[in-house]
């Protein structure tokens, strides 16, 4: 392995590059369509609107939503907070438990903890060996004062997938919210919320071969069904969900990513599943300490995660620079 030559990136969980055709579509709203899209009394000002909710539709439909149930964010982490702290702004007093799992995102685990300094309870769920939550452990943690449940869709780390249409018929069954940290599913898995009947879902576009800094959080039936306190305010932005000029280039872009995803996700997951089996076939023929995490769970089709027995894995990775990978 020591003989690679060429820089070869295998870190697509933690980014992606930006896709050419989702660079041009963004191009016009840096240099000829800048309007602020809160301005409908200029051309450009409406021009940027009409942007906006074309994109709103765009990733819309890439989850099976409605437009209306999607508001814009800087990133699945500014989306998962609002979706748990936002959310338990308005938890009654009878209803101040949340449950997450241990191998959530620390954008996840760090709302979820503010909430403990401030009297909720937490439950944090093990997993299996495999990264799955046991669905035994949550049917224990579950009851009449449970306000949220927040699971992940897919591990970025491991891959792994959780039974989401699961975890939400037994929260539902309490009377609790739903929330799932969808950005590694997103666009690369099919998802659709009304599947799932998740309440509240978050997504960040870079991690679909979009640009950085723009995601959105999904809430189902809108502001009027689940009430959230925004944690930006200022301006009537995102219908008073999160205020601040809405990043116009980000949001086309976003929209574009999500298009294109819809229309080649089919044979991609294909393609990249394949890649990953000939990979792991490959490895486990020729490194004898190697061990293949969750190989046989359900998973994404993109991730393979490595144990080299007896091996430190950071300073594995700096004996091989050219490899571009994560540790965790």
């Amino acid at each position: 392995m020591n003989s690679v030559k060429q820089p070869i990136y295998l870190d697509y969980n933690a980014t992606t590059p930006c896709d050419p055709r989702v660079v041009q579509a963004m191009l016009p709203y840096f240099t000829e369509i800048y309007g602020n899209p809160a301005n409908g009394l200029h051309v450009l000002g409406r021009k940027a609107a009409l942007a906006v909710e074309t994109a709103r539709e765009q990733v819309a439909n890439l989850i099976k939503a409605r437009s209306n149930e999607i508001f814009f964010t800087s990133g699945a982490t500014e989306s998962n907070h609002l979706a748990i702290l936002g959310t338990a702004e308005f938890a009654p007093a009878s209803r101040r438990k949340v449950i997450t799992c241990a191998i959530e995102h620390k954008a996840v685990l760090e709302p979820c903890k503010r909430l403990a300094e401030r009297g909720f309870e937490v439950v944090i769920l093990p997993v299996d060996e495999n990264g799955m939550v046991r669905l035994s452990d949550l049917e224990k943690a579950l009851d009449n004062n449970t306000f949220l449940v927040s699971i992940q869709s897919a591990n970025n780390e491991i891959g792994t997938l959780q039974p989401i249409s699961n975890i939400t018929s037994m929260a539902h069954h309490y009377g609790a919210l739903v929330h799932t940290d969808a950005a590694q599913a997103a666009g690369k898995i099919p998802v659709d919320v009304n599947e799932w009947e998740v309440d509240l879902l978050s997504i960040s576009a870079h991690k679909m071969y979009g640009p950085k800094g723009i995601g959105a959080l999904y809430v189902r039936g809108g502001r009027r069904k689940i009430p959230i306190r925004p944690i930006l305010e200022g301006g009537g932005q995102e219908n008073g969900l999160r205020a601040g000029t809405l990043n116009v280039p980000g949001i086309v872009g976003f929209g574009a990513a999500c298009e294109i995803a819809i229309a080649e996700m089919p044979t991609e997951a294909i393609r990249i599943q394949s890649l990953r089996d000939e990979l792991e076939k490959n490895l486990l023929e020729n490194i004898s300490n190697l061990r293949i995490n969750a190989r046989y769970a359900p998973r994404l089709p993109n991730t393979i995660s490595l144990t080299f027995e007896g091996e430190e894995a950071d300073a594995l990775l700096a004996r091989l620079p050219q490899l571009m990978m994560s540790t965790g």
